[in-house]
């Protein structure tokens, strides 16, 4: 697709009250797919806990006597019980507790952030509201926003600052996740159908991806 260069701005009513200008040097449009995929994969090995164990022959309790004599029984020669072939037996090469993560450098993140709004931006699933605010902590009032604006699916919602109230409204909502503009990533993004975002958070990330 090609690049979008003004982006309707949404009231929690869902009607369009303005049109912003994106910086076209910031959204130009263009997704680096190999630097999101090693982008992804890095957040998600960062999330690995890293503690699967197992033991091996020689930490398995038991097995100290040579289970029959070296020669002359007839059967295959066995030095323990605890040997990875038998029953009850070590773990050959099996895991231990490490540490997955590593990281990449931040200018790499920060491309990888842009080339995922400037693909959401391409699918046209962006939507820029002028401020996100709720009367009352109410579920029902924060999910008449998604209504009025049509999401119906998994959502990331930007904002400037969450409030209390925002934060108590959306917290039991499925597939909604709310972060401010200032601690979202590439796979926050990638993870979500819809990209929702107040005017003010989207100019600061603008600033912030040149």
């Amino acid at each position: 697709m090609g690049q979008i260069n003004r982006l309707p701005v949404y009231d929690l009513k869902g009607e369009v009250v303005d049109n912003m200008q994106l910086d076209e040097q910031v959204f130009d449009g263009v997704v680096n797919t190999a630097l999101l995929y090693e982008v992804k994969k890095m957040y998600e090995a960062n999330l690995r806990q890293g503690t699967a164990s197992t033991k091996s022959r020689g930490q398995v309790s038991g097995g100290g006597a040579k289970p029959w004599r070296q020669k002359g029984t007839g059967r295959a020669r066995v030095g323990s019980s605890r040997n990875p072939v038998w029953r009850h037996g070590g773990v050959a090469f099996g895991p231990k507790p490490r540490d997955f993560s590593y990281s990449i450098p931040k200018k790499a993140l920060r491309k990888a952030l842009l080339s995922s709004i400037n693909a959401r931006l391409n699918e046209q699933v962006v939507k820029s509201i002028v401020k996100l605010e709720v009367a009352e902590p109410k579920t029902k009032e924060f999910k008449t926003i998604l209504e009025n604006l049509k999401i119906d699916g998994k959502v990331l919602v930007v904002v400037s600052k969450i409030s209390e109230e925002i934060k108590r409204s959306s917290n039991n909502i499925k597939n909604v996740s709310v972060k401010e503009g200032k601690d979202i990533n590439a796979r926050d993004v990638l993870l979500n159908k819809y990209f929702v975002v107040e005017k003010e958070a989207l100019e600061k990330l603008s600033e912030r991806l040149k």
